[in-house]
């Protein structure tokens, strides 16, 4: 079959690899009809990410048709459509019986294109079937389901619901990314009061606004400020980091009301400055996290029901054999305003 495979920091290459097997009974393998890039892969890619190995085969992220199942397999069998979690889940270690998935230790979390071959191929094989794939509706389009396999699980468990958005809040996402816009889109299921998107890219808070964040500010503009004036001065409830960077952290523990929250979400290469001498008295919860996509089957659900907008932040299509283009656009986002690409298996 054909794969991306990182070859070393800096260069992919679309070519024939081995097919895969099963090798275990609790494996599928999923004929792949349409994927996505993540800016972890990015990261992958310029070596950010030293467990991804020369000829690793990248993504973790998938929508497919089931083509063979392992004997221990129960919950999908060969010709189901599904969706492909970017977290493998064991369901036996400690923190799979507590539905925190991204942290098993039973050889799952996030193994996809990470520490075994991924989903940017023909042919996927996936572990702990029948907790890691999905059986998707036929209403359900596969490009806009492939955004339920990370950004809106994400955005959803480590941004709003670790945020506790609640009705009536005023919420703060710095980020207009994918993450950031998934997190404009999910906190409106709880009815805050208001939402504001932070960014440099003017393209990005055009999004937010259309997603339904109801004011939107440059970060090189002083969002302190226009919090602080929608809040008489008080702060937000909830604000979300979806960056990853220090100062974008560092901004959200100015904004936030004593009492409030701060939900991490992005990934963060360098130390953060945690401003203890402003925030200890301020009654201030900080919370971190990987996506666990215990929420998954109620996003698939809401998405069913037209109540998520993922088709929305799809800029950019391609089939599959296009993956090194692919890469090439969304990696220069601020040239090409892309939000999220998708390819897709030839019809």
């Amino acid at each position: 079959m054909k794969a991306l495979v990182f070859e070393e920091p800096g260069r992919t290459n679309w070519r024939d690899v081995p097919d895969p097997g099963i090798e275990d009974a609790a494996d599928v393998i999923v004929r792949v009809e349409a994927v996505t890039i993540c800016g972890t892969d990015l990261h992958i890619v310029k070596g950010d990410v030293p467990e991804v190995t020369p000829g690793r085969v990248l993504g973790h992220e998938a929508v497919g048709t089931v083509v063979e199942a392992g004997g221990d397999v129960r919950t999908v069998r060969p010709g189901d459509r599904v969706l492909v979690s970017c977290i493998s889940a064991c369901g036996r270690c400690r923190y799979c019986r507590e539905a925190r998935y991204g942290q098993c230790r039973g050889g799952g979390g996030w193994v996809l294109g990470h520490t075994i071959d991924g989903t940017q191929a023909e042919y996927v094989r996936v572990p702990f079937a029948d907790l890691s794939v999905y059986p998707l509706p036929h209403s359900v389009d596969s490009v806009d389901a492939v955004l339920l396999a990370d950004i809106f699980p994400t955005a959803y468990e480590v941004g709003v619901r670790n945020g506790g958005v609640s009705p009536g809040d005023t919420v703060v996402v710095v980020g207009a990314g994918p993450i950031g816009l998934a997190a404009v889109a999910t906190s409106r299921l709880y009815s805050p009061e208001r939402v504001i998107a932070v960014d440099l890219a003017d393209a990005r808070l055009e999004a937010a606004r259309s997603l339904g964040a109801a004011a939107t500010v440059r970060a090189d503009e002083e969002p302190g400020q226009l919090v602080a004036d929608l809040t008489d001065g008080l702060g937000a409830d909830v604000v979300m980091e979806a960056v990853g960077v220090p100062e974008a952290f560092e901004t959200c523990t100015r904004m936030v009301r004593p009492g409030g929250r701060v939900a991490n979400i992005g990934v963060h290469g360098k130390p953060a400055t945690l401003h203890l001498e402003d925030l200890w008295i301020k009654d201030v919860t900080i919370t971190t996290g990987l996506v666990d996509t215990a929420s998954t089957p109620t996003l698939l659900r809401m998405l069913a029901n037209g109540r998520l907008p993922s088709a929305e932040l799809v800029t950019h299509r391609f089939e599959l054999e296009e993956m090194e283009e692919a890469y090439d656009v969304f990696s220069r986002a601020a040239d090409t305003g892309a939000l999220k690409v998708a390819l897709h298996a030839p019809q």
